[in-house]
């Protein structure tokens, strides 16, 4: 039987990259950079933290997780719905629910120009063991 020996065989040194017919390649060309959607998107996110505020500020009212509760565990979404409402939110507000947490997604409405919201804001939070 025959071994090799390490490093044996050697290997080649991989070949250098060479542009169309040889020719080096160009540099790229990237377009300048533009940070106004972003600095929206900022904006409207501290917008989402701020009315994420409110809610956990309305949360923190144990009459009214109760209520919260109590629709919920009944499957009753309607109710659960018309509760978010009274918050007074300005933004829209999809709560979905499980015996175990609770889920509030806030959403950033869309500008007239965009097809879709730039932010949402998920907040989850365990309420049963």
């Amino acid at each position: 039987m025959y071994y090799y020996q390490y490093p044996y065989p050697p290997y080649p040194a991989p070949p250098v990259h060479q542009g169309y017919y040889g020719y080096p390649p160009l540099p790229r060309q990237y377009p300048p950079v533009d940070v106004k959607t972003f600095s929206q998107s900022i904006k409207t996110y501290r917008f989402l933290m701020d009315q994420g505020s409110i809610l956990l500020d309305r949360l923190g009212d144990e009459d009214f997780d109760v209520k919260l509760m109590d629709a919920a565990q009944k499957g009753n979404k309607a109710e659960v719905d018309r509760l978010m409402k009274t918050l007074g939110l300005k933004v829209p507000v999809t709560t979905k629910y499980t015996p175990t947490g609770v889920t509030f997604e806030l959403s950033s409405q869309p500008e007239p120009s965009a097809a879709l919201s730039c932010c949402t804001l998920t907040i989850h939070m365990k309420w049963g063991k």
